[in-house]
């Protein structure tokens, strides 16, 4: 038997989507629903990596953990992996199929609508219902041609939509019946009603807003659905909400035992994997800064934090062009510690070289030079889940690799991980300067403590004890639960499932 299946579409990106998936998932889940996650196609440079070897993207981990299923390239069978303003990586069931130019992709997207529907396929036939998560917006009806993310894919496999609409941005009204407007007959009936996202305060005061909707629309309203403050605790899906953030969650005094560890992330233009820091952001005793291009790194920062990107090279540029790496070396000069993971692993060594332009166009490029280590691009790409242990601490150690490159050089003598018994990453003489390809660490609380106690030795000298140390797994779980309660309380459930067909 084919499972049940509902999609999410919103009236524009950032209405929340994702985090009403990843509700829905636990709702059903709780309800003994036998639930599965899905996204025709993504584009994020935040990936994560399923049993298998394959990339998915991470706002489809978090629902797969919301609806308590392992992650599967089933579940994002389309991801693209922009690498600069016109060019992306384009993944296909987990694997890089090729690199497209923007304007090549808009062309030639159509033909993976085949790839998709084989991965619904084998969901709807493992499950019992799948909650479907649009991309953007059907009413960019400009790029309705050969649509696999919205509306192209829910008339291809007969999907029914509920239109996510997000009130904190104003003009909700608009937003929906103007969807409405813009969308050919057969797009708009698939649309079976709306729910408004983010609605701050009584909801009662938006029963006139729910009324004209419904009049102009002709859909019926399935909820008014509150400000979740619970998804400040889970991972943002992209840059754009980091950057909306800018500061992230900061601890009030009153929770702080002490001062506070200083760490600060330059929001780099093509930053991946930033997800790497949420369990810091939720430390008690953690004060953890992005630092938005335009602005310098600030002078207190303990420890500066490098993220992945989906083009080393090309980073080294913008970082010069930020000024970011005066701030940076000014800040080794006084005695800060600097951590890069992936592609900041790799800009923080001696030389990067491309000779085959597999990370962007053909060269070489001098790095930060802060760790003793070279970088060359191959054309193979590493994607694996990775288990060992902390080389300067008896902690285990468990996490993913996504990257492009091999790093070589006298510092990885001094590795930071040892998995499966083998050197990983690099740590310079005096230990300040750190750099691993290994995502996902700072999710475990016990290598995240030993880290953070060496961190605060470091920076604060006596004050190093084993302070307070967050327990992100539950915290992330709880997040979900009071999401999945709101939702209950805030949207016609039992309706909202049986839609679904």
């Amino acid at each position: 038997m084919s499972a049940r299946t509902l999609m999410i579409q919103g009236t524009g990106s950032d209405v929340g989507k994702s985090i009403i998936v990843a509700g829905l998932c636990r709702v059903a889940r709780r309800r003994g629903i036998g639930v599965a996650p899905f996204k025709p196609q993504n584009m994020s440079n935040n990936a994560a990596v399923t049993p298998d070897g394959g990339e998915i993207g991470r706002a489809q981990a978090l629902q797969a953990l919301a609806a308590g299923l392992d992650t599967s390239v089933d579940m994002n069978p389309v991801l693209i992996k922009p690498e600069s303003d016109r060019a992306s990586q384009i993944v296909v069931h987990g694997r890089v199929l090729e690199r497209q130019g923007a304007a090549q992709w808009i062309g030639r997207r159509g033909a993976l609508l085949a790839p998709v529907l084989e991965s619904l396929g084998r969901l709807r036939a493992a499950h019992d219902l799948i909650i479907v998560e649009g991309a953007g917006s059907p009413a960019e009806v400009n790029l309705r041609r050969g649509d696999i993310a919205n509306m192209g894919f829910a008339r291809a496999a007969d999907v029914p939509v509920c239109l996510l609409g997000d009130i904190d941005r104003g003009g909700v009204i608009a937003a929906v019946v103007g969807t409405r407007q813009v969308l050919d007959a057969a797009d708009a009936a698939m649309i079976e009603g709306f729910a408004i996202n983010k609605f701050r305060g009584d909801p009662r005061l938006f029963d006139d807003g729910v009324l004209a909707i419904e009049r102009a629309s002709g859909w019926p309203c399935l909820g008014v659905i509150p400000w979740l403050h619970e998804a400040a605790r889970l991972p943002a899906e992209d840059a754009v909400a980091t950057a909306r953030q800018a500061h992230g969650i900061r601890s009030s005094d009153a929770e702080r035992s002490r001062r506070p560890l200083r760490i600060a992330a330059p929001l780099l233009s093509r930053i991946a994997n930033f997800d790497d820091a949420d369990p810091l952001r939720q430390e008690p005793d953690v004060d953890f800064s992005f630092i938005p291009p335009g602005q310098p790194v600030p002078r207190d920062t303990d420890v500066v934090l490098l993220f992945g990107t989906k083009s080393t090279r090309a980073e080294l540029n913008f970082i010069e062009h930020q000024g970011w790496h005066h701030d940076i070396h000014a800040h080794v000069r006084t005695g800060g510690a600097v951590l890069g993971l992936c592609g900041g692993f790799q800009l923080l060594g001696e030389r990067i070289d491309d000779t085959d332009g597999h990370d962007g166009p053909a060269g070489h490029s001098s790095g930060l030079g802060l760790l003793d280590v070279r970088t060359r691009m191959d054309a193979g790409k590493v994607v694996r889940r990775v288990t060992g242990r902390c080389a300067l601490a008896d902690v285990p150690v468990h996490g993913y690799e996504i990257h492009v490159g091999d790093t070589i050089g006298s510092d990885r003598d001094r590795p930071m991980l040892l998995i499966d018994g083998r050197p990983e990453g690099a740590r310079s003489v005096d230990g300040r300067i750190e750099g691993s390809y290994v995502h996902g660490l700072f999710g475990d609380e016990r290598y995240r403590r030993a880290w953070l106690k060496r961190q605060r030795s470091l920076a604060i000298g006596s004050d190093a004890g084993e302070g307070i140390a967050s327990n992100y797994a539950v915290s992330v779980q709880t997040a979900l639960d009071g999401i999945a309660t709101r939702l209950e309380a805030a949207l016609d459930i039992d309706r909202l499932f049986a839609i679904a067909r």
